[in-house]
């Protein structure tokens, strides 16, 4: 038996860009960062940041595009694929990506979660206060950009 899956829980690490393909299915990609804590051996605790390119087709690719900002806290689930192309040198390039199938968001933020005015329950006039994110994730650009049309889709 074969399997390919890859669940990860981190935040988005670049603004989700949504494009669409010629045939017009939709089709977003953004970064993913997820952290790795551990304490070593003389007993200091460690972090370790790791980068992941996510893409999503079709309706998710929508609610990625209208609903992740960079910062988001998120759940991806899908399966590892691996892709070649030629850049302009001839040279062959490789990027593996995690293809999401499905897609979780997270805890809204302070900024989405303003009450709508129209409420009228006492509760609404006094809002719940939600932590806001604190944590920043830094955004590592690769040092080579890939171009669209080098994208054999």
């Amino acid at each position: 038996m074969n399997l390919n899956k890859v669940i990860l829980i981190g935040r988005v690490a670049s603004i989700p860009e949504m494009r669409t393909t010629p045939s017009g299915q939709n089709v977003t990609s953004f970064r993913m960062a997820t952290n790795r804590n551990w304490v070593d051996k003389s007993g200091q605790k460690q972090e370790q940041t790791e980068f992941h390119g996510i893409v999503l087709w079709g309706k998710l690719a929508e609610i990625a595009s209208r609903f992740l900002t960079s910062g988001s806290l998120t759940m991806i689930e899908g399966r590892l694929q691996t892709r070649s192309w030629q850049d302009n040198a001839g040279t062959t390039r490789y990027r593996t990506e995690i293809i999401g199938e499905r897609l979780q968001l997270g805890p809204k933020s302070a900024k989405q979660s303003q009450p709508s005015a129209n409420k009228e329950t006492p509760e609404a006039a006094t809002p719940n206060p939600s932590p806001t994110l604190t944590e920043e994730i830094p955004i590592i650009e690769d040092e080579e950009e890939i171009d669209i049309k080098d994208i054999p889709f």
